[in-house]
């Protein structure tokens, strides 16, 4: 087990992991190009305020060299926190207007180059470890073509919190590595030694990069229902205290897992009918944003977008179309809010002709483009004739010869 990291960009994050990182005993060899923060290490103390900072800094042996090429040559494992910075505009405070942009890779690809072209020159490869938030297809687009074979590239984003750093890259709740066949050992071994665990969750690159963002963007989108409950509180007289109070004991649907599968909408009595009832709400209030509105145009629209492939698969192929499912879920036979059924009246107002069956399909099935609209066990078993398409939302039927699956989300 090596016992020398490296560390490149010793920012606001990389300052602190790194920090974390030598008082779990590892030997931390740093650099970056901010010739402040070699200042900040020696002088003890930072302009930044960062839960246990200054007292690992009272301690630390980090040492700081003038090039990554030195990081490199003492290093067999290197960190990369350089920054990925937005255009100034979409930072969040300020209005938003403007199309948006992707952020800038070009710090990040500088130092990469910089560190394949030290790895180059080495016998051993280099395990090159990229923290920096990009979004998805950024390694494919823009990294990718930079490599060379001596550096074995894998994708570690953290989720920390500015203020806690240390504390959250210490006790994390999982450990995020995307790779391309690249080799993860070195990554594993590595925080297995500082978290006495095993908590890594393993996937693609491009995947791992959409977990990130997607992590984050999810944590925006329960505070702008929080605060839309709060404004709707304030406004109609409810004690928005209280609501958070319920909702927090609401552990096993709503504070889980559960509902974060994608397939198709959500149905029954209640989901569509109190979202749409609550944009009229929202509305007769005034609401500064209504996002119930948002929110069942968000279901329809992925409805429909379903309802188009469903057509265009079935133009392409001059197959007829067939639904399968009725039920607004697969533990249930009722229809009421069903998606399944808003999927058939979308097709009807697209002047598309199709048969939808739950479970009195008939034994003889034709040769058909299908749409699985409820998530029924039963249909993965179907022996659906050759040369039908099958798309399924919920990624749950198996490969099957002379079949062509579309796998919404999926790698069938």
């Amino acid at each position: 087990m090596t016992k020398n990291v490296g560390f490149i960009g010793l920012g606001k994050l990389g300052l602190p992991v790194a920090l974390a990182i030598e008082s779990k005993g590892k030997n931390v060899i740093a650099y970056d190009i901010n010739s402040d923060v070699y200042q900040y290490i020696k002088s003890r103390k930072i302009p930044f305020q960062e839960q246990g900072v200054e007292k690992l800094l009272e301690t630390t042996k980090i040492e700081m060299v003038d090039s990554i090429e030195n990081v490199v040559k003492k290093c067999n494992l290197v960190f990369c926190a350089v920054q990925t910075p937005h255009d100034e505009r979409f930072e969040g405070d300020k209005p938003l207007k403007g199309a948006p942009v992707d952020f800038d890779y070009s710090y990040l690809k500088k130092a990469i180059k910089d560190i394949v072209e030290a790895a180059n020159k080495l016998d051993e490869k280099t395990t090159l470890v990229v923290i920096s938030t990009c979004l998805p297809g950024t390694y494919e687009k823009e990294i990718k073509c930079l490599l060379s074979p001596k550096i074995n590239y894998v994708y570690n984003p953290f989720f920390i919190a500015m203020g806690t750093v240390i504390n959250d890259f210490l006790n994390p709740e999982f450990v995020l590595i995307g790779n391309n066949n690249s080799d993860t050992i070195p990554l594993t071994n590595f925080y297995k030694t500082i978290l006495g665990c095993d908590k890594a969750f393993v996937t693609d690159i491009t995947t791992a990069e959409g977990i990130k963002v997607l992590y984050n963007t999810f944590i925006t989108s329960k505070i702008v229902f929080a605060n839309t409950y709060g404004e709707m509180a304030h406004k109609v007289g409810m004690n928005a205290d209280d609501i958070y109070k319920a909702l927090s004991l609401a552990t096993d649907r709503i504070i889980s897992n559960k509902y974060l599968k994608a397939g198709v909408g959500d149905g029954g009595g209640c989901h569509p009918r109190d979202n749409i009832a609550l944009s009229y709400l929202a509305k007769k209030y005034k609401m500064s944003f209504n996002i119930f509105e948002n929110l069942i145009a968000a279901r329809e629209k992925h409805m429909e977008w379903l309802a188009k492939l469903a057509k265009s698969e079935s133009k392409s192929s001059r197959l007829p179309i067939v639904i399968l499912g009725k039920a607004f879920k697969p533990e249930s036979n009722l229809q009421t809010g069903s998606p399944a059924i808003l999927l058939a009246n979308l097709l009807k107002s697209m002047h598309t002709r199709f048969s939808h069956w739950e479970f009195d399909y008939p034994k003889k099935l034709p040769v058909a483009v299908y749409i699985l609209a409820t998530q029924h066990s039963q249909y993965a078993e179907i022996d659906f004739p050759k040369g039908s398409i099958v798309i399924d939302p919920f990624r749950y039927v198996s490969k099957k010869n002379g079949i062509r699956i579309i796998s919404i989300g999926g790698r069938i």
